[in-house]
């Protein structure tokens, strides 16, 4: 029956077997899709919702394309409907987009009856993204690290410092260098704050920094490097006067 239905297929008036067996086919394809995102996906930041829609997307494409058919009207009119809903949802990974564009491909295409090319693409889609998972793109470090330390202000300390990074570090990039200015500090009595009043002149002291500079790096370390060995690799620098080293996720933005 499936056979017949699908050989006398009419896109202006489909038949109720063709609207179901293209709206289970896009709903197997897109969960094989958000299948492949669960199992390849790093992050912990796998939201439920985001896993349904990469489901549902798909039989809404294929509903869409549907209605659609061969309708130059229909789709000036399903344009225009669309275009009435703003969608701001916010995917600051690339690589859920992708995994979005890929559902949505498979509805669309399974929409029109390209069955065939929706199962081909989808299987093509998830293989190429279980061996990107396994092969070297696929990067188990994703921390940033921001180190910040201060030298004194002499020839040659960038060389020395980049020397020591290189050694434990797979990428590194500078990202600020500036001159430190004295710096006053006010120091006020707590046994006499309540003699104080805005006309007391309160003593200040300076601090000397006018011999120093300060370096500030963007670095990622090597698989085998940790961030004591880097740590005590430049603490070995001679006149270090400060090191501040924190490790976060920075998210990739388009």
């Amino acid at each position: 029956m499936f056979d017949i239905e699908l050989q006398n297929y009419n896109p202006d008036t489909p038949s109720f077997y063709v609207i179901l067996v293209t709206a289970i086919f896009a709903f197997v394809l897109s969960s094989l899709i958000a299948i492949t995102y669960q199992l390849t996906t790093k992050s912990i930041y796998r939201r439920a919702h985001f896993m349904q829609s990469l489901v549902m997307i798909s039989i809404l494409a294929a509903t869409v394309m549907q209605a659609i058919g061969d309708s130059l009207a229909r789709g000036l009119g399903m344009l225009g409907a669309l275009s009435i809903i703003r969608f701001r949802t916010v995917l600051d990974d690339p690589r859920n987009i992708t995994f979005m564009f890929a559902s949505l491909a498979a509805g669309i295409a399974s929409g029109v009856l390209g069955y065939s090319i929706a199962l081909t693409g989808t299987l093509v889609f998830c293989l190429a993204a279980i061996i990107l998972r396994f092969s070297p793109m696929s990067n188990s470090n994703e921390l940033i690290g921001r180190l910040r330390l201060q030298v004194p202000k002499e020839e040659g300390y960038q060389k020395r410092i980049e020397d020591h990074i290189s050694k434990h570090c797979a990428n590194y990039e500078i990202e600020r260098l500036r001159f430190l200015n004295p710096r006053k500090e006010k120091n006020i009595d707590n046994t006499d704050l309540d003699l104080l009043d805005d006309d007391t002149d309160n003593e200040t002291d300076e601090i000397p920094r006018e011999n120093l500079q300060e370096f500030t790096y963007l670095i990622r370390l090597n698989k085998s490097s940790t961030i004591m060995e880097l740590t005590q690799t430049l603490q070995k620098i001679e006149g270090l006067e400060r090191l501040r080293l924190n490790f976060t996720k920075q998210p990739t933005k388009l």
